[in-house]
């Protein structure tokens, strides 16, 4: 049963990614590369779960899921996420996620996360800003003392 769910779950994946990479198609100069790549990566990854499953031997039954309350949390910061996404601004409330959630669900490296946190953060600047100059939603701190 579990491995035709796969299957069938990787079918689903591998035709997201390809609406989302076709419909990626029709937008405008380099805007619609990252979503197209987005899209391509989702079919890529369905494809893997699909020829996993039909590879599978064993039909040895699995939980659904291993950590049900580590899946709760991450649900939970990632409303936090979007809700905090305007009154904060884009960078601030992924810098706090990227802080927060890896010491919610239990790692406790302190500078590691700090470290992972600003390379993402220099890394989603380089891409939006620079790369396909789209601009994120504006930080908190530039709206309150008026600069930039």
């Amino acid at each position: 049963m579990e491995r035709q769910q796969d299957i069938t779950l990787g079918a689903i994946f591998v035709a997201l990614g390809i609406a989302a990479a076709w419909g990626a198609t029709s937008y405008k100069g380099a805007g619609g590369i990252y979503p197209m790549v987005l899209g391509l990566l989702l079919a890529l990854f369905g494809l893997f779960v699909a020829f996993r499953a039909v590879r599978a031997s064993s039909g040895t039954e699995r939980p659904l899921m291993e950590a049900p309350v580590n899946l709760a949390t991450t649900v939970l910061a990632g409303i936090f996420f979007v809700a905090l996404v305007v009154p904060l601004g884009f960078y601030t409330a992924s810098f706090l996620l990227m802080l927060g959630l890896p010491l919610a669900l239990g790692f406790r490296r302190l500078p590691y996360t700090v470290i992972v946190g600003a390379v993402f953060i220099g890394i989603v600047y380089l891409v939006f800003s620079i790369l396909l100059e789209k601009p994120l939603p504006r930080e908190w701190f530039l709206t309150a003392f008026g600069s930039g």
